[in-house]
C-alpha cells in the first residue's frame, strides 16, 4: 500500500502551521473545526489505502494491464505530492476555510467520476483530479486545526486528530476490502461522497475563515509546475518502459522532461521569493540527512507495499477484506509504541534510533521475500509485517523530532512540510521504478517456467500477450485442466519471483537509509547545534 497511515511530520505541520495569536476561533466552533479536519483528512487517508486493495478488481473489471493499474495509484499520488506545499500556501493566501472547502468539493466530484469510470483511462484521469483536490484538502485540514486552537490547546487537538487518524488507517483498508468483496470496487470511491457532504456542511455552518501571517509572500507556482514535470516525466518513463521499451521516443522524451524538470526545479528554487524548498535548509546537516533517510526509507515502504495486496489477492488467493486487514499489526504496533518511540531521541540522541530503526525495517522487508506460492499469512507474512512495523515505529517519531530540531522554530513549518512532501514523492517514484523491476523479473521468470513445463507454442504465445497483466493474466483458452493449472502456477511463481526482487530492493534501500543516518545525523540539541553541522 503506497501510503500507510499518516506521512511523517503530519502532526508537526499542525503544531507549526499558525502563529500563536491566530487562535481566535470561538470556543463553540472549535469542536466543529476539529470534526471537519478529522473527517476531511480521513477521506484522503482512506483513499490512499483502499485503492491498492481494490486494484485487482479494477484491473479485472476494466481489463487493465498491471501498468495501467499503477497509473490508477500514481496519477493521484503524483499530483498530491507535487502540489501539497502549494495547497498549503494557497490556504494562507486566499483563506484556509475556502481552499479546504474547494479541495473537499473537488475530491468528492472526482470520486464520483472515479466510481462512474467506464474505462481505465477515465479512471486514471479522474484520479489525477482527485490528487489536485487532495493537495488542497490535506494541508487545509491541518491548517484549520492550527488556526483554530491557540498554542495551549493545540496539543490536545493534535492528539485527538492523530488518534482518529490512526483508527482511519486501521479501518480504511478493511472497509475497502469489504466493499470490494460484497459490492463493487466503485464503492471504494463513492464512500467519499457522504463524508464530503458532511464536511462541507460543517465548514459552511461552523468553521471561521483564517489566513496565514505570510500570505503576502507569493506563491511558488513555477516550483510546483517544475516539480510536477520532474516527477511526472520520470514516473511515466519507468511505468511505460516495460511495454513500450526504453528506446521508445515517448519514454525517452518523458525521461528527458523528468530530468530537465527536476534540474529546473532546483534552479527555480534559488530565484523565487518564497520557494517550496528553501535550498539553504539543505546545508543543515541533520535536515539533509533526515530527508535523505526519508527519501530512501519511504521509497522502500511505498514501493514495496504497493505489491503486497496484489500478492495476497492474485497469487495467494485471499479475499480483498483479508488483504485489507493484513497490515493491521503494523498499524497497531505503531499506535501502541508511538509514545515510547517518541522518547528515544531524548534518551539516546537522534543518530542511534535512525540507524537501528531502518535496519530493523530492512530485516522486515527481507522477510517478505521468503514466502512462496500458497504461503500461510500467519507463518509466512505476519512475521515480516511485525518486524517492519517495529522498525518503522522506532524510526518515525525520532525522524520527525530530528527534522524539527535541525531548524529553528521560525522554519519548523517549512521543514516539516518539506519532509512530508519528500516521503510522498519517494513513494511515487518507487512504485514506478519497482514496477519496471517487477516487469523485468516477471518476464524472465515466466519464460523459464514456460520452458520448464514444456508449454506449447500456442500457450507460450498467449501468455506472452498477457504478461503485461502480471499476476492478473488470463489463462489460455481451450487447454486441458493440467495445462491450465501448470500455466496458472507459472504465472504465480513468476510474480513471486518479481515480488522477491522488489522486497530485497526495499531491504537494500532501508539499509542505505540506516547508513545515511550513521554518516549524516549528528548532535542532540534542538535548533542550534544541529544547524552547524
Amino acid at each position: 500500500m503506497a501510503q500507510i497511515g499518516k506521512a511523517p511530520c503530519d502532526d508537526t505541520l499542525i503544531l507549526h502551521g499558525a502563529r500563536p495569536e491566530e487562535g481566535g476561533c470561538p470556543d463553540a466552533s472549535k469542536p466543529w473545526v476539529l470534526a471537519a479536519a478529522i473527517v476531511g483528512s480521513s477521506m484522503a487517508f482512506i483513499d490512499g489505502t483502499v485503492v491498492n486493495v481494490a486494484l485487482p478488481a479494477i484491473q479485472s473489471d476494466l481489463h487493465a494491464t498491471a501498468f495501467q493499474a499503477q497509473w490508477v495509484v500514481e496519477s493521484y499520488a503524483l499530483l498530491l505530492a507535487a502540489l501539497l506545499l502549494v495547497g498549503g500556501a494557497l490556504g494562507d493566501h486566499y483563506g484556509r476555510r475556502r481552499i479546504f472547502a474547494i479541495g473537499v468539493g473537488i475530491f468528492a466530484l472526482s470520486s464520483v467520476a472515479c466510481g462512474l469510470a467506464a474505462s481505465v483511462q477515465q479512471l486514471i484521469a479522474a484520479r489525477a483530479v482527485q490528487g489536485i483536490g487532495g493537495a488542497l484538502l490535506v494541508p487545509g485540514s491541518l491548517a484549520l486545526i492550527s488556526a483554530a486552537f491557540p498554542e495551549k490547546e493545540r496539543g490536545k487537538a493534535i492528539g485527538t486528530w492523530s488518534g482518529f487518524s490512526g483508527i482511519t488507517a486501521a479501518v480504511g483498508p478493511v472497509l475497502g476490502g469489504f466493499l470490494v468483496d460484497h459490492f463493487s470496487w466503485t464503492w471504494a470511491f463513492f464512500i467519499n461522497v457522504p463524508m464530503a457532504l458532511l464536511v462541507l456542511w460543517i465548514v459552511w455552518r461552523h468553521v471561521p475563515e483564517s489566513r496565514g501571517a505570510s500570505a503576502s509572500g507569493g506563491l511558488d507556482l513555477w516550483g510546483a509546475l517544475l516539480a510536477t514535470a520532474g516527477l511526472g516525466g520520470i514516473v511515466y518513463a519507468f511505468i511505460e518502459a516495460p511495454t513500450q521499451g526504453w528506446r521508445s521516443p515517448a519514454v525517452l522524451s518523458a525521461l528527458a522532461v523528468g530530468v530537465l524538470g527536476g534540474a529546473g526545479f532546483f534552479v527555480a528554487e534559488r530565484k523565487v521569493r518564497t520557494p517550496m524548498l528553501p535550498l539553504e535548509l539543505l546545508r543543515i546537516g541533520n535536515f539533509s540527512g533526515a530527508n535523505l533517510l526519508t527519501l530512501l526509507l519511504y521509497a522502500a515502504l511505498g514501493g514495496g507495499l504497493y505489491f503486497f495486496p496484489l500478492n495476497l489477492i492474485q497469487v495467494q488467493g485471499y479475499s480483498a477484506t483479508v488483504a485489507g486487514a493484513a497490515l493491521l499489526p503494523f498499524i497497531f504496533i505503531m499506535f501502541a509504541l508511538s509514545g515510547w518511540a517518541g522518547q528515544l531521541v531524548d534518551r539516546f540522541g537522534p543518530r542511534m534510533p535512525l540507524v537501528i530503526g531502518p535496519a530493523i525495517a530492512a530485516v522486515g522487508f527481507a522477510l517478505f521475500a521468503v514466502p512462496g506460492v500458497g504461503a500461510s499469512y500467519w507463518s509466512g507474512f505476519l512475521p515480516a509485517v511485525v518486524v517492519l512495523g517495529f522498525g518503522m515505529t522506532v524510526t518515525v517519531a525520532p525522524l520527525t523530532t530530528t527534522v524539527m530540531n535541525a531548524v529553528g522554530p521560525e522554519l519548523a513549518g517549512v521543514a516539516s512540510g518539506v519532509n512530508n512532501a519528500v516521503s510522498r514523492a519517494a513513494a511515487v517514484l518507487a512504485i514506478a521504478v519497482f514496477g519496471a523491476l517487477m516487469a523485468w523479473a516477471f518476464d524472465a521468470a515466466l519464460a523459464d517456467h514456460l520452458r520448464d513445463m514444456g508449454a506449447s507454442r500456442q500457450v507460450a504465445a498467449f501468455l506472452e500477450g498477457e504478461r503485461s497483466k502480471l499476476a492478473g493474466a488470463a489463462m489460455p483458452p481451450g487447454v486441458d485442466a493440467a495445462t491450465a493449472a501448470a500455466a496458472k502456477r507459472a504465472v504465480a511463481e513468476s510474480f513471486v519471483a518479481g515480488f522477491r526482487w522488489v522486497m530485497l530492493s526495499s531491504a537494500a534501500l532501508a539499509m542505505l537509509s540506516a547508513v545515511s543516518a550513521w554518516l549524516m545525523i549528528r548532535g542532540t540539541s534542538a535548533g542550534g547545534a544541529d544547524r552547524k553541522n
